[in-house]
């Protein structure tokens, strides 16, 4: 029988902490947690249009308006992700980092599986709703722990790794659906490809054994639990309430809002509609040669994202967070607005999609760095929760402003109104470029703690 794994290792108080092999599976492990998360994210991305048009076949009012219901099941997806982030967030700091994960493993497979029975937009769009609850609450849980665990030098490349793999989950999902078309009619029995897509999204349960059996909750927040316990500290955890109690706190949690709020909508309200813009561009090919570049478009538009996360990680940890972000942002409002008005094929797709890719991502790298660094241990489960998911509440109604500003813009005689009306709403990274001005540098730092 082999020798038991160490359990996290307590903060060294001398030399730098020795990386050990233990470190590495807490970064591969959590990884993977928020790998499958995304691939569930992006089978939905590309079933979602697929889907609505069989559930809504028998109701041709309802199917005029497909791209309305696709911002529903969206933002349903959303809120829930919100819901989600800020509940599991506030969870991770009570019962811990690795129960936490489990849960929220559990909920988001789940749930997409249940995807794959629905039977109309109703139920289909409830689904999603419950999807995003476990996904919402992944990313907070699976970097926090990140963060606790391993050493501080390690710690920038070890949370931009993190999110950077979750764009292998991103292509994961497209390489699926290059196998599994959602398109396709009776792709398994009676059961039509998007269906199918749903059922392999429950197979990510089966990383809930390892989580249970390897990894082990940090000694960080083991001490703030402790000491919260006896009393020593008479200060809550996991409280929201508490992030804004205190100054610096409440400082970071808007600024954190404000980052988090510019990038969000950026890729769900704008980016993540990348199969519908190839789609419009595509309108009068086969359904099979649409599916087809959409698979592939969204598959280079992740090796894209892997890039931009990488880069990001690099600039983030060598130069200034900083700066990565502004760059990154600067990045995504000339990036978005020139190839959602400028794809007008298959080609096309497939250079411009990586571009944007590169860019919308590379921010994605910068919160799961940044986020666990501007918060004390008692409230960082929370405090991340809230920054990466309390904005989807304010970018949930993104999707549906996309369709709604499309349908305005046609009323007003305007050509191609669903590409002006997205290079409109690349406004929103402008957000994120303001919120720099009061962002503090954390780069070099050790996480805080009060």
């Amino acid at each position: 029988m082999s020798a038991p794994l160490p359990s996290s290792p307590a903060p060294s108080t001398g030399a730098p902490e020795k990386i050990t092999v233990y470190h590495w599976l807490v970064v591969i492990i959590a990884s993977a947690g928020w790998l499958f998360d995304c691939m569930d994210q992006r089978l939905f991305v590309l079933a979602r249009e697929s889907a609505l048009k069989e559930l809504l076949q028998n109701d041709a009012e309802a199917l005029a308006q497909l791209k309305t219901y696709i911002g529903y099941a969206t933002t349903s997806m959303i809120l829930g992700w919100a819901t989600g982030g800020i509940f599991f967030g506030m969870m991770s700091d009570k019962w811990g980092r690795v129960k936490t994960m489990v849960a929220t493993l559990l909920v988001y497979s789940g749930f997409t599986g249940l995807c794959g029975f629905a039977q109309g937009w109703v139920d289909f769009t409830i689904y999603r709703f419950l999807v995003g609850l476990g996904v919402g609450g992944m990313f907070g849980a699976a970097t926090t722990l990140v963060a606790e665990s391993v050493p501080g030098r390690m710690r920038a490349v070890a949370l931009g790794s993190l999110q950077a793999l979750s764009a292998c989950g991103n292509m994961m999902g497209s390489l699926i659906s290059l196998h599994v078309q959602p398109g396709a009619e009776n792709f398994w029995g009676n059961f039509s490809g998007w269906r199918v897509l749903f059922f392999v999204g429950i197979l990510p349960s089966l990383l809930a054994v390892p989580i249970i059996f390897i990894l082990r909750e940090p000694e960080p927040w083991k001490q703030a639990r402790a000491a919260a316990r006896s009393g020593a500290a008479h200060k809550q955890v996991g409280s929201v309430k508490e992030l804004f109690a205190n100054p610096r706190w409440r400082r970071s949690s808007i600024v954190g809002l404000l980052l988090g709020v510019s990038g969000m909508i950026g890729l769900w309200g704008i980016g993540f509609f990348s199969p519908e813009l190839i789609s419009t561009a595509l309108k009068d090919a086969p359904q099979k040669t649409v599916d087809t570049v959409r698979a592939w478009g969204t598959l280079f538009q992740d090796a894209g994202a892997f890039a931009g996360m990488v880069v990001f990680t690099f600039v983030a940890s060598w130069l200034s967070r900083r700066l990565a972000f502004l760059c990154a942002f600067v990045l995504c409002l000339f990036t978005t607005a020139y190839v959602f008005y400028n794809l007008r094929s298959a080609t096309d797709a497939y250079w411009m999609l990586p571009m944007m890719g590169f860019a919308q991502l590379a921010v994605f790298a910068g919160y799961s760095i940044y986020f666990p660094e501007i918060f004390p241990t008692r409230l960082r489960g929370t405090g991340v929760g809230f920054c990466y998911n309390t904005v989807r509440y304010l970018a949930a109604p993104a999707p549906i402003v996309l369709g709604q500003l499309s349908l305005a813009l046609t009323q007003y005689g305007v050509v191609e109104p669903f590409r002006v009306a997205a290079v409109i709403m690349c406004s929103v990274y402008i957000i994120g470029i303001v919120a720099l001005i009061w962002a503090p540098e954390t780069k070099g730092k050790p996480l805080p703690e009060d």
